[in-house]
């Protein structure tokens, strides 16, 4: 196997660079929003200059975007990991298994609900790069959630996997408002409801 010539230093550096500065912002974009966020602030927690901010990020826009696809990939990973910790291959069983987890995670310290809702709120302009993450992200979940219904029996897929997903986006906004012990803690029981109402009675 051929060797392969070692990086230079300013090669090896980039990489680290653009993770520190991706981490420090999606940290601070999560807590205190990604508008009031500035970049001076960013370079300053992340330890690097803004000229390295922008040659790993084009623009503010971008390194939102970033953010957001990283959100991304993380929310499908929990989601996935819900399904399978639920031990079960019922639907019913696997999507309560996500609903669980989502309802107590919304109930933690420092909970600061979805942070592909909280972009979308915060870029109205569809053309927006993290607007666009965020739309898909939502898509994506809206259509895992009929599909979910439509394996369970429902007698309308669509409307099912609608409700579900209003309960869901309740629980992310009740969550920043009244922490542990707030609304979310019943997400899962009450989407059994919606569900064992939605079933079709053969």
């Amino acid at each position: 196997m051929p060797v392969q010539p070692e990086a230079k230093p300013a090669e090896a550096a980039k990489p680290r660079a653009a993770e520190r500065i991706l981490g420090t912002a999606s940290d601070l974009f999560y807590r205190e929003g990604i508008r009031a966020v500035g970049v001076d602030e960013i370079v300053a927690r992340a330890g690097v200059t803004k000229p390295s901010l922008y040659r790993a990020f084009a623009s503010k826009d971008e390194l939102a975007a970033a953010y957001m696809r990283e959100y991304d990939a993380d929310f499908w990973h929990r989601f996935e990991a819900a399904l399978d910790g639920s031990g079960s291959d019922n639907p019913r069983e696997r999507l309560l298994a996500f609903l669980r987890r989502t309802g107590e995670r919304a109930q933690r310290a420092g909970y600061r609900g979805c942070g592909m809702t909280n972009a979308a709120v915060e870029y109205p302009d569809p053309a927006n790069p993290a607007r666009q993450v965020a739309e898909a992200n939502k898509r994506a979940l809206r259509q895992r959630l009929t599909e979910f219904a439509a394996a369970m029996g429902a007698v309308d897929p669509e409307e099912l996997g609608d409700g579900l997903l209003l309960l869901v986006e309740g629980a992310y906004v009740s969550g920043q408002l009244f922490g542990e012990g707030g609304p979310s803690r019943s997400l899962a029981a009450v989407a059994d409801r919606l569900i064992k109402a939605s079933l079709r009675r053969d």
